[in-house]
């Protein structure tokens, strides 16, 4: 037999071993996933980022989450605590008033990635640090709803709650508090925890992570490698190891997924644009699959109060009235994610659609714009009595092709309507670690925030939500929104338990949102996921619990 018959009839024989009854190609064992940004920080309750969840997910768990369905579930815990199986109970204060006592049973068999096992003093610990004002969390008000912690036993605890609540079965993730208590303790005072914290000095320690992941390699600004977690008790991860990538800029992110360099891009829109998605889907319909998911992230423009242009809410209702935010979403996203009024979805339980409205009305923006002493000067640019100009600054993340694509379409728009905008845009760890989150921002700045099915906005709209530097920048109320009104609701969609009185709250606080017009409500997202053929169990959510948090369920 010659050389070449010999290598043929071997092939022929592999062809027929790999297609044999009984036999099977080996499973792909790695993923690579790319993402458009990257993570300034990994602890649970700093830095409140899209991307940070989506990794953190991979490795950690809430107490309890919503699961596909939009169903609140389990995932530390035993049993999600109610009123009706005798978890939850209404109990008399101390000098009056109602409040509640929440159990919470942890599982019995979790530990940490070091084999220490997940307690009630994590619980507690966590409780303890999240209500500390020195904390620099960004996102506690979770657990700012309790007054004290009893441990029962090792997997037992009760939280006492100082008034009667609505959302009495969602609680977050649990910090290790054999690990992040020293720290915390030696750091809080000073404001230092931020830096010092595990997570972001040494976040490939095992312990601090409780899920089917850890991380493995943490690369600031490159990439993270997650292992399976040694100790995780519920399903073992068929996928051996995932490769989250950064790759800025959108359009590059696409050239690497098509190139192969990486296998897929994260949804829950830290990967590729909608754009991009569909167009994918055109040209490569069988390369891979696709899911666009009506979701609750809520894309918008947050307006500087600070800034002396926009203190009149004139100007600031002049600003929406001259975006066309139909024609905007029709062209850019082929009319698959519906122009918002408000934060709150009309997928959500609580919309209501009688709120003030901004329909495109260029002649209503140049009434309240001349209304507030704005007249068309030089250049087509409005300029107030002093001859000032009309001219703000908008920013969003850097590298994000479509997001930069919206600003040339806003800045046009606006143009029209005599105001002159400058687009200045940041790295999406530059923007979310300090810019936003430090109020520093001269004009608007535009992003998206994800969040649950009813959801209190207390993070984001509440007085006692805004950060300073005296506070560490605790808190997500990044426009320093502050409305007593705003507050008393919030308290009371917070603790209201009769469902017709909670949806005239929701309502009530949809109102005054749309009237203050802090922000320039954009449109709500339909999540764009790409994903390689044969991945089976990647569920999409389309809310704030995003697919990684049942990553151990995905396998080719």
């Amino acid at each position: 037999m010659t050389i070449r018959r010999w290598i043929a009839a071997a092939a022929a024989a592999l062809m027929l071993l790999a297609f044999a009854p009984g036999t099977q190609a080996a499973p792909k064992d790695t993923l690579t996933i790319g993402v458009a940004q990257f993570p300034s920080s990994l602890n649970p309750y700093i830095d409140s980022l899209v991307v940070r969840n989506y990794v953190l997910e991979f490795a950690v768990r809430p107490v309890t989450a919503f699961d596909p369905a939009w169903k609140n579930t389990c995932m530390l815990c035993t049993e999600v605590p109610t009123l009706a199986n005798g978890l939850v109970r209404i109990v008399d204060l101390p000098g009056g008033g109602k409040g509640m006592d929440v159990t919470i049973k942890l599982k019995p068999d979790l530990k940490w990635g070091d084999g220490v096992p997940v307690t009630s003093r994590d619980l507690e610990f966590t409780w303890q640090a999240a209500t500390n004002p020195k904390s620099g969390f960004s996102s506690p008000h979770l657990w700012g709803r309790v007054k004290g912690v009893s441990i029962v036993d090792a997997h037992t605890a009760v939280l006492h709650l100082a008034k009667v609540q609505n959302l009495y079965n969602s609680w977050d993730t649990l910090l290790p508090a054999h690990i992040e208590a020293p720290i915390f303790a030696k750091g809080v005072a000073d404001g230092s925890y931020i830096k010092t914290s595990a997570y972001n000095a040494a976040p490939t320690t095992p312990g601090l992570w409780d899920g089917p992941y850890l991380v493995s390699k943490y690369q600031s600004g490159v990439e993270i490698v997650l292992k399976p977690n040694p100790y995780w008790p519920g399903r073992k991860p068929a996928i051996r190891t995932i490769v989250i990538k950064l790759i800025e800029n959108t359009a590059a992110l696409e050239q690497n997924l098509l190139s192969g360099d990486i296998d897929m891009v994260a949804g829950e829109g830290i990967g590729l644009t909608i754009d991009q998605a569909l167009e994918l889907q055109k040209k490569y319909p069988k390369r891979f699959q696709y899911s666009f998911r009506p979701s609750l992230t809520y894309e918008h423009i947050d307006l500087q109060i600070d800034n002396p242009i926009l203190k009149d809410v004139r100007v600031r209702q002049a600003l929406i009235y001259a975006v066309n935010r139909k024609l905007m979403v029709d062209k850019l996203f082929g009319g698959m994610q519906p122009v918002a009024d408000t934060w709150v979805n009309p997928l959500d339980q609580y919309h209501t659609d009688n709120v003030m409205k901004y329909p495109y009305d260029r002649k209503q923006a140049a009434a309240l714009l001349k209304a507030a002493g704005w007249t068309p000067g030089a250049g087509g640019i409005c300029h107030d009595a002093k001859g000032q100009p009309l001219e703000l600054t908008l920013m969003t993340t850097s590298g994000n092709r479509l997001r930069e694509l919206q600003e040339q379409v806003l800045q046009s728009m606006w143009k029209q309507a005599c105001i002159k905008v400058d687009i200045k845009n940041e790295p999406p760890r530059t923007l979310f670690g300090t810019t936003v989150k430090h109020r520093s921002y001269t004009g608007m700045v535009m992003y998206a925030w994800s969040s649950n099915p009813g959801d209190s906005p207390r993070q984001t709209l509440s007085c006692g939500e805004i950060g300073t530097a005296a506070n560490h920048w605790t808190g997500d109320n990044a426009i320093a929104f502050c409305d007593r009104r705003m507050d008393a609701d919030i308290s009371a969609a917070e603790t209201e338990l009769d469902p017709a009185k909670l949806k005239a709250t929701w309502v009530d606080m949809q109102q005054i949102y749309a009237r203050a017009a802090r922000v320039i409500p954009l449109f709500f997202r339909a999540d764009e996921h790409v994903y390689p053929l044969g991945l089976k169990g990647y569920t999409p959510t389309g809310h704030g619990d995003m697919t990684p948090l049942w990553a151990e369920n995905w396998h080719f």
